[in-house]
């Protein structure tokens, strides 16, 4: 049996985190299949590339990434959407959209990402806010 690692899209209208964001995830032996630049480009590439899971900023540039996670959950409850923000606070937003948790941007590397992204529609961890 082949091991296939999970496919993640990133949505982040700075292109530096983007990068590190799939470096760090790459490295971390998942798959980033596309990255997008906000909010509308997400959408569309969430529909073309059928993720199994998405690390997405709260703050776009045409959008807020609460709205694009409910958006994305709603129409796949299955999806893994873990939100990303420079601003903590959002935290308590997490359960209102469907993401499995959020993370500080400057923790991104020493969050449990694989507890997170690959275990995280199976557990309880709706409403987390790490870091």
């Amino acid at each position: 049996m082949s091991f296939q690692p999970l496919r993640v899209l990133i949505i982040d209208d700075h292109a530096r985190f983007r990068a590190a964001a799939r470096e760090l995830l790459e490295r971390r032996g998942f798959a980033v299949v596309a990255e997008a630049d906000g909010a509308k480009t997400g959408l569309e590439a969430a529909a073309a590339v059928t993720p199994d899971a998405v690390v997405l900023d709260v703050h776009l540039r045409d959008g807020h990434g609460i709205d694009v996670c409910r958006a994305l959950t709603e129409g796949n409850p299955a999806l893994v959407v873990l939100l990303v923000s420079a601003d903590a606070h959002y935290g308590r937003w997490v359960s209102d959209c469907g993401a499995v948790a959020l993370v500080p941007k400057t923790r991104l590397a020493s969050a449990d990402l694989d507890v997170l992204v690959r275990r995280g529609a199976d557990e309880d961890l709706t409403g987390r806010a790490t870091g």
